[in-house]
Parts: structure tokens; C-alpha cells; sequence
């Protein structure tokens, strides 16, 4: 209660004598709160806390900047307080893609977010932002034995197992690190994704953004962890993407049976990571909001575990374990 006090008292500070009403508009899996301010006139804003011991609030204005100035629908800061974690955002309003989408609007709105990536990859330029290097890369991919396999599963790999697992490990970081690279949202989900009248759609949470693979922010939109669609349309909603960044000049492979090999493999990376995140937001952090999540992360795995030669020793790992968690 005490951070939103001094909220209240820094939105007072910028709008004297302008009452508004403030409300809770979501939380995050980190430590940022936001808030929605509407004022007697019926205009709303958001406000951003974050507090600075937990939270760096510049890469977010760093990264909102760039992805501003090329034209994506980012919330715009009217003002800022690093020192107290505060900012003051446009309002993009309550839905997002995972409440909107059905049958009927997914074409278009996959469309419309598939326009705005383009634009933001078109803007990439190397040493704005971090790399997603190899470090990055295998930092992720080992919040998978430490938190899915150790912590969640209770399992200990086996030294065959664990060297099989550096071996997939070792082939997707090589696949990863040899693919063409732009800015890279790294959550572009459909709970990232605000449905908007103007310039939809609207982007948030984008701090994390890095200089990586072009494939990661489709792997991360298309093979949601929140919402499922059948491989053929997925791959036709591919195609679509690869034929704009072509004609957009962006480097994606010209050939889309190689650009959807990379699709794959980067998929597999970020699904390795995710049921690594997700163990740890419960066993860590006490979330358990991202369990329910899991089973559909470790369908995404398995398909393509099951499709490519490079991944399979990491498929009978995955087969290994469900046994041993069914002898349980």
C-alpha cells in the first residue's frame, strides 16, 4: 500500500487539481504492478511500478524508444521517475489477443501483428540492443534440467542423459546462433498483444527485447503457450510472414522449407526455456497461474522433437522421464 500512496502522490504531482480514480490494470510475472488512472473526464492512463531494487525501468524506455520511432504501437511515456520505479504510459486499453482471438479474426489480427514485427525487424540495427549470444541462449536452456527436470519432476539425469541433452542443446544453439538476426521482442504472445482501434496491435512488455535469431518472435507468437492452432493454418500464417519479410527485404532464408527448419529448431529452444520459467515461477516464486500452461509447451516440444534427427536424443530423454514420473 505504501508504493501505491506514493504513486498517487506522484500522478497528483503532474496533474493538480485533475481527480482520478486509480485501479488495478494487471501484474506481470515480475515485480512490475500497473495501474490504471481515469480522470473526471473519462481519459485514462497507466501508470508503471517498478521497483528499483527489483526493476531497471531503462531498458523498457531504451527498447520502447526504438520500437516507437519505426511506428509500432508501443505505450508512449508522458513522464518518468527511475528514482521511485514510476512511469506514466498511454492506455491501451483491457484486451488482449488471447481475449479476442477465434476462428473469425485470427487471420486478421496474426496480420496485423505479423506487420508490426516486420516494422520493428526493419528498424534493427546491431549494438542497440543486448545479442542473444551464446550465453543468453544456454543460460535458457538450462532452466530446463535445473527447474522442470531437478526441482519440478524431482528427477536426476543420468550422465548418459545429461550428455545426450548437452548434445541437442549444443545443435540448437548452433542452428540459433547461425540464423540471420533483428530486434527480438521476446514475448510477442497473444498476452502481449493489445487489440486496438488505432495501429493495432499494441505491444507492451517488451523490456527483455534483444539482437537475435528472426525467427524467435514467431516461434513465440505462433507456437503460444496460451492459445493453440492447427499446424496448417499456422504454416500457411508462415508463409504469409515470409513472403511480406521478403518483399520488405529482410533476411529470412529464401528458401521456406530451410526458414521453417529454423522456425522449428528456435521453437524448441524457447520451448526448453519456458517449461524451465514456468517450473520456476511455481517452485520459486509460488505462481502457479503457468502450470496449467505446461502441457501444450511440452506438445510443442515433442512435435518437433519427433520431426527432426537433430533433436532425438532429446525425445527419448522426454519419453524416459514421463515413464519414470508415471512409476511415481
Amino acid at each position: 500500500m505504501q508504493r501505491q500512496k506514493q504513486l498517487t502522490e506522484w500522478l497528483s504531482s503532474l496533474y493538480p487539481n485533475q481527480p482520478f480514480n486509480l485501479t488495478p490494470a494487471s501484474a506481470d510475472a515480475s515485480f512490475r504492478r500497473y495501474f490504471r488512472a481515469t480522470f473526471a473526464d473519462g481519459s485514462t492512463k497507466v501508470l508503471m511500478d517498478a521497483p528499483p531494487q527489483h526493476e531497471d525501468c531503462k531498458p523498457f524506455l531504451h527498447v520502447g524508444k526504438l520500437f516507437e520511432a519505426v511506428g509500432a504501437h508501443v505505450p508512449h511515456v508522458y513522464a518518468q521517475d527511475l528514482a521511485q520505479g514510476f512511469l506514466l504510459l498511454s492506455d491501451l486499453g483491457n484486451t488482449t489477443y488471447l481475449q479476442a482471438l477465434h476462428e473469425g479474426n485470427a487471420q486478421a489480427l496474426y496480420g496485423a501483428a505479423t506487420d508490426a514485427l516486420i516494422k520493428i525487424q526493419l528498424a534493427s540495427q546491431p549494438n542497440e540492443l543486448p545479442p542473444y549470444d551464446e550465453a543468453l541462449l544456454r543460460r535458457e536452456l538450462n532452466l530446463f534440467p535445473e527447474w522442470y527436470i531437478a526441482k519440478h519432476l524431482g528427477v536426476t539425469l543420468t550422465v548418459k542423459q545429461q550428455a545426450k541433452l548437452e548434445e541437442v542443446f549444443a545443435r540448437l544453439i548452433a542452428n540459433n546462433l547461425g540464423q540471420p538476426c533483428v530486434y527480438v521482442h521476446r514475448d510477442y504472445h497473444s498476452r502481449n498483444l493489445m487489440v486496438t482501434v488505432d495501429n493495432n496491435p499494441g505491444v507492451i512488455d517488451f523490456q527483455d527485447a534483444v539482437y537475435g535469431p528472426i525467427t524467435y518472435d514467431l516461434a513465440s507468437l505462433f507456437k503460444d503457450a496460451y492459445v493453440k492452432w492447427e499446424e496448417p493454418q499456422i504454416i500457411d500464417w508462415l508463409i504469409r510472414y515470409w513472403q511480406k519479410a521478403r518483399k520488405a527485404g529482410l533476411p529470412v532464408r529464401e528458401d521456406f522449407g530451410d526458414f521453417y527448419r529454423d522456425y522449428e529448431l528456435m521453437g524448441a529452444q524457447r520451448h526448453i526455456k519456458v517449461l524451465g520459467i514456468f517450473a520456476r515461477l511455481y517452485h520459486r516464486d509460488g505462481k502457479d497461474g503457468y502450470l496449467k500452461d505446461m502441457p501444450l509447451v511440452m506438445e510443442y516440444l515433442h512435435k518437433a522433437c519427433e520431426r527432426y534427427i537433430d533433436l532425438k536424443p532429446l525425445l527419448n530423454i522426454l519419453l524416459e522421464l514421463n515413464a519414470q514420473a508415471g512409476k511415481a
